[in-house]
């Protein structure tokens, strides 16, 4: 099995919801996203992906959380937009994006301070 990863960075504002602390309070981060891509083969020129078509479909992604009050989108009107939920609908949007091929998406790791990340795959 191989294994490629790109990193990519966006910024948004959230809330929590249902939490008691600072967090509860309107809020934003610079949010950064690694992305792992797999797959058992690679293609004629030797790779998994080309790691320029892998960020442009992570970009198109990100677009839809760059600069935005998270609690807005419609996926976060009902889960709460933590770090967790954010990677899980990378991973999904991610998984949609790549559906037919040999690729697959390993896991996505997402960071909401440097210190702090949190990271969705399914076995």
């Amino acid at each position: 099995m191989f294994e490629v990863s790109v990193t990519m960075n966006f910024s948004a504002a959230h809330n929590l919801k249902g939490y008691k602390g600072k967090c509860e309070v309107l809020h934003g981060h610079n949010w950064k996203v690694e992305l792992s891509l797999g797959s058992e083969q690679m293609d004629k020129a030797g790779m998994v992906e080309d790691f320029s078509i892998i960020k442009e479909k992570l970009k198109s992604i990100l677009s839809l959380f760059d600069h935005k009050y998270l609690n807005v989108l419609p996926y976060f009107k009902k889960a709460n937009p933590t770090s967790e939920n954010i990677a899980k609908l990378i991973y999904v949007k991610m998984k949609e994006r790549l559906k037919g091929g040999p690729t697959i998406v390993r896991s996505v790791k997402v960071w909401e301070t440097e210190n702090s990340a949190a990271t969705y795959y399914e076995p």
